[in-house]
């Protein structure tokens, strides 16, 4: 990806006519484009690294694989956030790896673990980049140095079963690559969150990701199988059966550990064959409340579609105002996709339960159009996201998730900490929100927040996103749903799991990882 934005340069363009026509009667901003700066031009802080230092590691993974060049240090220089982008605009030093490293394998990256332990330097395991929440930043904490372990060369698909239904893929596979791999074989992982383009395997696990077809295929936690982790003290090969009693299941404590306990090189994944095919329908409901009624009707009777999302009144208005009526109806209140995936029969039957229930709690069907419209674009809300903070437009995301009885009470208080923040900074945002992942038991929230930007958007978004994360803890939900904690939400985490629970986790890292060097600063407050 460039390193001032998301992506790849050939999907960036400047905004059409009808959003700069919007964003200037709603936010008084005139629509010009920033010039971004050329890559070449910023300036780095001085790599720590001695030159004994980048000998040992040459020794490790080879000369060609240890990096210090400026273009490899700028690109590892951290997440996607709308803060990491805003913090890439400013004019001074960039913070940056001391190193980029490229092990081959899994040996390779154990033995950097152990050099780097015994030098006392800082490790940040690294796949796509894609965090948005501070869980790749090169921070060094209390050493003084830091390395960015890239594992993109653990790109291989090393063990198939057919019979079982598992396929073990190398960490630094992107979710590409993964289903290229899968697709020769007749298979797919089905997993597609929005960051699917650039995300590794290997961060998908270590985050819990959570992909867009999540009710047909559970979250990415839901598919593992067994990991192989290199840690500091060693190696550990988790799972070894689909269920176990044999204690607690250290696969969960190394999902979502975010690189802080070990580095995940490999993940045995449960996969499925490639869809026959897939059937298209869109929704509308006459307002949010109606249209979480629904899709728990249909979550719970286990019905649930392979994607089943709900956009509120504010991001159906915003989305129609883009893309214009669907099938030249038009549609008011609340938008809702679905789609299912399986055999001819599975598609007819699931889609009839499912109209069934969903039209009995109020829906009224529109036709496939804006479903496929949605399918096509799926990937591309982040480059939307960068063209306006270049207009001088504040745009971020945020994501909770609670128990469907405290979904109401919970979307009111998070839109209301948004509101009330960002307003009293003198910027009144629109504030839009989704359902993308649902369960029996609840659902998540998925916000989006646009507003114009201060003279210091940084410290704009920093107060409101203050605001937001007590709101979310104080009316029950999770501090993150999908996203992570890295180091943006790990001042909730004790309130989270408890002082107790705290101090569970320091112990494991005082087992796994004593000198403390893995990714400093994220997760474990």
């Amino acid at each position: 990806m460039v390193w001032d934005a998301w992506g790849i340069p050939s999907e960036h363009a400047p905004l059409p006519e009808k959003i700069r026509t919007l964003l200037a009667q709603v936010f008084g901003v005139s629509g010009e484009s920033v010039t971004r700066r050329d890559e070449g031009s910023v300036p780095l802080r001085t790599s720590a690294l001695s030159q004994a230092h980048l000998a040992g590691l040459s020794t490790v993974v080879g000369p060609d694989q240890v990096r210090t060049d400026h273009r490899a240090r700028l690109l590892h220089a951290g997440g996607k956030s709308t803060p990491d982008l805003l913090r890439r605009r400013l004019d001074g030093p960039q913070d940056a790896p001391d190193a980029v490293l490229f092990p081959a394998d899994h040996d390779q990256v154990l033995a950097v673990l152990e050099y780097c332990t015994e030098q006392r330097i800082a490790v940040v395991p690294f796949g796509g980049g894609t965090s948005v929440v501070g869980g790749v930043d090169p921070a060094r904490g209390a050493f003084d140095a830091v390395v960015t372990l890239d594992l993109r060369r653990l790109d291989s698909l090393t063990d198939l079963d057919p019979v079982s239904g598992t396929a073990t893929l190398g960490a630094g596979l992107t979710g590409p690559q993964a289903e290229k791999l899968l697709a020769a074989h007749g298979l797919s992982l089905g997993h597609f969150p929005q960051s699917f383009e650039f995300a590794s395997i290997g961060g998908f696990a270590a985050t819990r990701s959570s992909g867009q077809a999540s009710a047909g295929f559970g979250r990415f936690d839901d598919m593992i199988q067994r990991l192989r982790v290199a840690t500091p003290g060693g190696t550990l090969d988790l799972g070894r059966a689909p269920a176990s009693a044999a204690g607690p299941d250290l696969r969960e404590l190394f999902s979502g550990s975010e690189g802080t306990l070990g580095v995940i090189t490999a993940v045995t994944l449960r996969v499925h064959p490639v869809p026959a095919t897939v059937g298209y329908q869109a929704w509308s409901f006459p307002d949010f409340g109606a249209g979480a009624a629904a899709l728990r009707s249909v979550v719970q009777a286990g019905a649930a579609p392979t994607v089943l999302r709900l956009s509120d009144e504010a991001e159906t208005g915003l989305n129609l105002a883009r893309a214009g009526d669907i099938g030249g109806n038009p549609v008011t209140g609340c938008l809702a996709i679905t789609t299912i995936e399986g055999s001819a029969a599975h598609v007819e039957a699931r889609g009839a339960e499912a109209a069934a229930l969903l039209t009995a709690a109020g829906g009224t069907a529109l036709g496939e159009q804006a479903a496929r419209d949605w399918e096509h674009g799926r990937f591309a809300a982040p480059y939307l996201r960068d063209a306006l903070l270049d207009v001088g437009i504040l745009c971020e995301t945020l994501e909770t998730a609670t128990s469907w009885s405290n979904l109401a009470e919970l979307k009111a208080k998070v839109t209301a900490a948004l509101t009330d923040s960002l307003a009293g900074q003198g910027t009144p945002p629109l504030v839009m929100c989704h359902i993308s992942h649902t369960y029996p038991t609840g659902a998540s929230l998925y916000f989006t927040v646009v507003a114009k930007q201060l003279d210091d958007p940084i410290a704009q978004w920093h107060t409101a996103k203050h605001a937001v994360g007590d709101a979310i803890a104080a009316a029950g939900g999770t501090i993150t749903h999908h996203h992570a904690v890295g180091a943006d939400h790990r001042p909730w985490m004790t309130g989270e799991i408890g002082e107790l629970g705290v101090r569970v986790l320091r112990a494991v890292k005082q087992a796994v990882d004593p000198a403390g060097i893995l990714n400093p600063g994220k997760l474990i407050p």
